[in-house]
């Protein structure tokens, strides 16, 4: 019988603990977006298109060490190195990346590319509009991603021989 009576007080205090939250979420304020018209407000910590980001002298941080490439358990990133030059210099480090993709068909947003860059070079952005119907155009090329040249900064001089060659 006092078994019966704990079980019956047990249930009725778990229901009222259920209830008291509802009531609570029912008299907050709906929280609404209006996305298309505004901006949305992300966390801090959002993980959504990749940036690859330049010093303050305007030069690539990336020195194409593929690490990011190593560490992606999706194998979606692809580099392709280049040596720096006298007359091309596009990063601070001995090499460059001539070619950097990455493809959101395969990319999870795990992160680890940016935990494993060295540089600071790769970064997650804010950006999120990304679906497309054609999967070719979910192929990110280094253009796409790259930050733009930080105000005062000059862009990295690329030699006149490369330029006629692509």
């Amino acid at each position: 019988m006092a078994n019966k009576k704990i079980s019956i007080l047990g249930a009725a205090a778990a229901i009222t603990k259920g209830m008291t939250v509802t009531f609570k979420e029912m008299m907050s304020p709906t929280v609404t977006e209006f996305y298309p018209e505004e901006p949305p407000k992300f966390e801090e910590r959002y993980r959504g298109s990749h940036v690859l980001q330049r010093d303050e002298n305007g030069m690539e941080k990336c020195v194409a060490c593929f690490l990011c490439a190593a560490a992606c358990p999706a194998d979606c990133i692809y580099i392709e190195a280049a040596e720096n030059t006298e007359t091309t210099r596009i990063s601070g480090g001995e090499r460059y990346a001539k070619v950097y993709n990455i493809d959101y068909n395969r990319c999870i947003f795990c992160g680890y590319c940016v935990e494993a860059c060295p540089t600071d070079a790769i970064t997650h952005g804010h950006g999120f509009e990304q679906a497309s119907y054609n999967t070719s155009t979910l192929i990110k090329r280094k253009e796409d991603m790259l930050a733009p040249v930080p105000p005062g900064a000059k862009a990295p001089a690329v030699a006149s021989e490369e330029v006629a060659a692509h």
